[in-house]
């Protein structure tokens, strides 16, 4: 049902992309938006992990350089039946992550040094597991696509209103939008894209708690970290996602400060629900035959997953 429900919200953010560019130009506008739709979720589909990294300053790691974090996503990917993603760093003090890549072959999952310090291994294990059953789920294509439609609906209309908007039919009894028209379509058909980007995002975000719990095996490390990361989220800024804000939807939670309009409406669903959601899942597997999680030991920090240090060691969050 909710593969059913994405693709359906998927084809309706198509169709609005289209009936931006009939009320622009007719049939052929129609015709042109499709073409740049497709052309553009070509280019999408191929380099959207890479500019979305690149975008947020993240810095591929291994096992010379973050030997625990690339552990602990090497185990828990083994436990979702994954292949090993790529594991990035993004240099910024708000605790928050997402995962990137078309397909589980080419995915990778990137992290904050905020993340990384403020966290246990136990919340991290919660949130890497919930960023791999985004890839298990094939959302980072889904949620890429949505963001590349939802922002070339904002650019036709700003197009439509650079020229004039609206078209004239053969026989030149139309007059177009008109000057009300053109402004409304241009405020209403972004916002519409947004309602709808808004709606996929959440319906997926379900999933990958419920899922991402189940891989771990504790639905409460998610939650636990969900609580963190709320409460972080509003106290400390996200540069990048600032400047960036068509990539908040991608990350495990909103990372957007609310101080200007970009977080009018929640990219995500409340904390609260989510929270509540995976209480319920703890209590189903604890009444079933669940077999345990994984083990975040054997190693376990007071303040955070690297805070103690081995000699010989790098000293940053990842070493």
């Amino acid at each position: 049902m909710n593969y059913l429900r994405t693709a359906i919200l998927l084809a309706g953010l198509t169709a609005l992309f289209m009936g931006v560019g009939f009320l622009i130009g007719g049939q052929s506008g129609a015709m042109i938006a499709l073409v740049v739709a497709a052309g553009m979720n070509l280019i999408s589909y191929w380099n959207a992990d890479k500019l979305v990294l690149s975008m947020h300053g993240a810095q591929e790691v291994d096992h010379a350089t973050a030997p625990d974090l690339v552990n602990m996503v090497a185990g828990l990917a083994e436990r979702a039946g994954l292949p090993m993603p790529r594991v990035y760093i993004m240099d910024n003090p708000q605790p928050n992550a997402f995962a990137t890549g078309r397909n589980p072959e080419h995915a990778a999952v990137a992290v904050t040094t905020g993340l990384l310090e403020s966290l246990s291994r136990e919340e991290l294990a919660g949130v890497v597991a919930h960023e791999l059953a985004h890839i298990k789920n094939h959302d980072t294509l889904t949620m890429t696509i949505t963001a590349t439609i939802a922002g070339a609906i904002s650019m036709i209309a700003q197009f439509g209103m650079f020229f004039g908007g609206g078209h004239r039919d053969n026989n030149n009894n139309g007059g177009g939008l008109g000057m009300i028209g053109t402004l409304a379509m241009v405020i209403l058909a972004p916002i519409a894209a947004m309602l709808v980007q808004m709606a996929i995002s959440r319906n997926r975000e379900y999933a990958a708690d419920d899922l991402g719990a189940r891989i771990a095996g504790q639905p409460e490390w998610l939650a636990s970290a969900l609580r963190k990361l709320e409460a972080a989220a509003h106290a400390i800024p996200n540069e990048a996602a600032e400047h960036n804000p068509a990539t908040a939807h991608l990350f495990i939670v909103n990372p957007l400060s609310g101080r200007g309009m970009d977080n009018l409406f929640a990219t995500h669903p409340s904390t609260e629900n989510r929270i509540a959601a995976l209480q319920a899942l703890a209590q189903e597997l604890r009444g079933g035959t669940h077999g345990g999680g994984w083990s975040a030991s054997p190693r376990r920090a007071a303040n955070g997953p690297w805070s103690q240090r081995q000699a010989g060691r790098p000293t940053g969050p990842w070493g």
